[in-house]
């Protein structure tokens, strides 16, 4: 383990990912949902259930830890823990699972997420968790969902920059035409053109319905190990070379109103952590699958992370740069947006992919890959090298 690093520069790795059908509705639960990703995470890894003594998951899970050990037959566990602010957290269970593995807490790590969100009800029509004390401010007056509260940092972005809805399309149709190349993808057999998108419906103004991510259910898990371990395993292993967390100063979730600069989100936060623990800077990514519940938050993160000044999110996009062969190839499997929204977790596996070479949308050579969480909340990233 590298000096300096906290233990935990390439000190683990991904060694298996799974996944089950991605649909509008499904006919399994949860819970059985989460058991099949599992199995098929551990069994890309060649490791049995009964080795597994570290989990990890999200707050918003409905399937815990007793009742998915019982289902898989996992051994004694000796670290558990869930990670809070919903999107915020996927790529923090894998770095919670490499923290432990790294500490010598556990030896065989799995994330998952599990979610039936198509078929499902809609967190925000719980109206007993409505009104928590910011919110009391601003939901009787309209801002009810995440894509209202993202509109209006939209807006702004738009205002102060001079960014388009042009620049938002040109992340919407990176992803979709990645989808377009992968069968598992919601929106594989579903191009998308400029006219469709600007003369789609509104969901929150200035966000159209292509804005917006899909409604999903399925699940995804993968497993971690330690990176000596790795070389034993299965497959090719792909290194967790950095992780970060982000609250920063100030912060609240998706508005940000009390920050100086609400448009300065946690991307920046988890960059810098990010960035000085690796030995790798942006310019040595090779493929990024950035969080996309809403395009506008691709904008941010390209500035948050690094790959380009304050206010050129949207010029960045510009002339192909997150297609294939681009400056930045982006959410190469379709994303939230067109592959499958199941909290940013396909985010994992398909950078797993990508630094295995068995991606749909492979990028030649592809060595590096940053994979990072929700932007506008408390947020999380990884960096993956092969």
């Amino acid at each position: 383990m590298a000096a300096g690093s906290g233990g935990l520069k390439d000190a683990t790795a991904i060694v298996g990912i799974g996944q089950t059908p991605f649909a509008k509705r499904l006919p399994e639960d949860e819970r059985t949902l989460a058991c099949r990703a599992v199995l098929a995470a551990l069994d890309d890894a060649g490791i049995a259930p009964g080795e597994v003594d570290a989990l990890a998951s999200y707050t918003m899970e409905e399937t815990d830890e007793v009742e998915l050990a019982k289902a898989c037959g996992f051994g004694d566990l000796t670290f558990f823990s869930k990670v809070g602010f919903g999107g915020g957290g996927s790529c923090a269970t894998v770095a919670h699972l490499a923290a432990a593995i790294a500490a010598g807490q556990a030896n065989v790590g799995v994330a998952w997420r599990s979610r039936k969100r198509g078929s499902g009800p809609r967190p925000w029509t719980n109206t007993t968790v409505q009104l928590p004390t910011p919110a009391q401010w601003t939901r009787p007056y309209g801002l009810l969902r995440p894509a209202d509260e993202i509109a209006m940092l939209t807006r702004r972005y738009l205002h102060e920059y001079g960014a388009t809805r042009d620049h938002l399309f040109n992340v919407a149709l990176a992803c979709r035409n990645r989808a377009n190349q992968n069968p598992a993808a919601i929106m594989y057999d579903r191009p998308l053109t400029r006219e469709m998108y600007m003369t789609s419906r509104w969901i929150s103004e200035p966000l159209c319905l292509f804005d917006n991510c899909l409604e999903t259910d399925g699940a995804l898990a993968c497993v971690v190990v330690s990176a000596e371990r790795a070389r034993d395993c299965r497959q090719r292993p792909v290194l967790v070379h950095s992780v970060a967390q982000s609250l920063p100063a100030q912060h609240h979730g998706m508005v940000n109103y009390w920050n100086d600069d609400p448009l300065t989100g946690p991307a920046w936060a988890a960059a810098r952590h990010l960035w000085k623990h690796s030995d790798l800077a942006p310019e040595d990514v090779d493929v990024a699958q950035i969080y996309d519940a809403f395009t506008p938050l691709v904008l941010l993160s390209l500035e948050g992370y690094g790959f380009c000044g304050r206010g050129e999110g949207g010029a960045f996009t510009e002339g192909g740069a997150l297609e294939t062969g681009g400056l930045l190839p982006l959410n190469t499997g379709g994303g939230g947006l067109s592959e499958a929204y199941v909290h940013g977790f396909n985010l994992i596996n398909e950078g797993v992919k990508q630094l295995r070479g068995t991606s749909t949308a492979q990028v030649p050579d592809a060595s590096a890959c940053l994979v990072t969480a929700g932007e506008g909340v408390p947020t999380s990233a990884l960096l993956l090298r092969s």
